[in-house]
C-alpha cells in the first residue's frame, strides 16, 4: 500500500530519496518558496504536494528532513503538529537536537553521494520502533546499515560518508600515475572506472587482504606497486582520515 512522505529541503539528497520513493510513496515536499520546490517537481518528474514552511503542517507524517544543518534551529518554529516521525540526514545532528521538531519517533540517516545513483551506503539509529520502516525508506537508495549508537554512526559517517571523497582521491591519484607513464588520459579513466566496477563486487565476498594476496605474485610488478603505497604510507594515512572524519563528527 503507497505511503506518504513529507521531504523538509529540497536539495540533491532529497531529490535522490524521492526518485527512490516515488514509485511507491506519495511525496510532499516543503520548501522555502515556490520557485525551489517547483524546480524540485520538474527534476523529479512525478506530481507532488507542494507546501512552504509557513503553510507546514507535519501533524502525522513520516517527515524526512534535508535541510543544512545550521537551518534546522531557524526551521523548527515552523513546523506544525506532531511528526509520525522524523528521518534527519543532517550530519552531526544528534537525536536529542532533532527533538525541537516535534514527532513520536526520531532516526538518523547517513547516505552518502553514491545515493544519486541508488547506490549509497546508508548507516541509521534511532527508535527501534520505526526501524522497519526505515530500513525500508533508505533501502530504496542502496544499502543501508543499522547501528546501535549515534557513537558509531558518528565512525560510519567517517567511512561511508566520506568515503567517496577518499576513494575519488585514490581513482584520480591512479590516473595521473598512467598518464605519467605515458598514457592517454581518456584511456586511463576507462581502465579505472572498469577497476572500480570489478572491486565493487569482488569486495562484497572477499576480504581485503585475500583480494590482495591473489594478485600480487612474489617479486611482481603489483608486489612492487603494492610497496611503493606502503613507502608512502597510504595505509597509515588513510585509517587517520578516518580519525580526523571522526573527530570533525563529533564536533559538527
Amino acid at each position: 500500500m503507497s505511503r506518504s512522505v513529507t521531504f523538509i529541503g529540497n536539495g540533491k539528497m532529497a531529490l535522490a530519496l524521492a526518485k527512490g520513493l516515488s514509485t511507491t510513496h506519495s511525496i510532499e515536499v516543503i520548501g522555502r518558496t515556490t520557485e525551489a520546490v517547483e524546480r524540485f517537481e520538474a527534476s523529479l518528474g512525478v506530481a507532488i504536494t507542494k507546501t512552504l514552511y509557513q503553510n507546514a503542517d507535519i501533524n502525522n507524517k513520516n517527515i524526512i528532513i534535508c535541510v543544512k544543518p545550521a537551518n534546522l534551529s531557524e526551521i523548527a518554529p515552523l513546523l506544525k503538529g506532531k511528526a509520525e516521525a522524523l528521518y534527519s540526514v543532517l550530519a552531526g545532528t544528534t537525536l536529542e537536537s532533532l527533538k525541537s521538531v516535534d514527532a513520536h519517533h526520531y532516526c538518523r540517516a547517513m547516505p552518502n553521494l553514491a545515493a544519486e545513483t541508488g547506490a549509497s551506503m546508508t548507516s541509521l539509529v534511532g527508535d527501534t520502533a520505526i526501524k522497519t520502516f526505515a530500513l525500508e525508506l533508505f533501502g530504496t537508495i542502496g544499502s543501508v546499515l543499522w547501528l546501535s549508537n549515534e557513537k558509531e554512526l558518528d565512525i560510519a559517517t567517517a567511512l561511508a560518508g566520506s568515503g567517496p571523497a577518499y576513494l575519488a582521491l585514490i581513482a584520480e591519484a591512479l590516473c595521473d600515475g598512467a598518464v605519467r607513464e605515458g598514457l592517454k588520459r581518456d584511456d586511463a579513466m576507462t581502465l579505472m572506472r572498469g577497476l572500480f566496477d570489478g572491486f565493487g563486487r569482488l569486495i562484497q565476498t572477499t576480504h581485503p587482504a585475500l583480494l590482495k594476496d591473489n594478485v600480487m605474485s612474489p617479486g611482481g610488478t603489483t608486489a612492487a606497486g603494492y610497496g611503493a603505497l606502503e613507502k608512502g604510507k597510504v595505509r597509515e594515512g588513510c585509517m587517520e582520515a578516518i580519525r580526523c572524519a571522526h573527530e570533525r563528527a563529533k564536533k559538527l
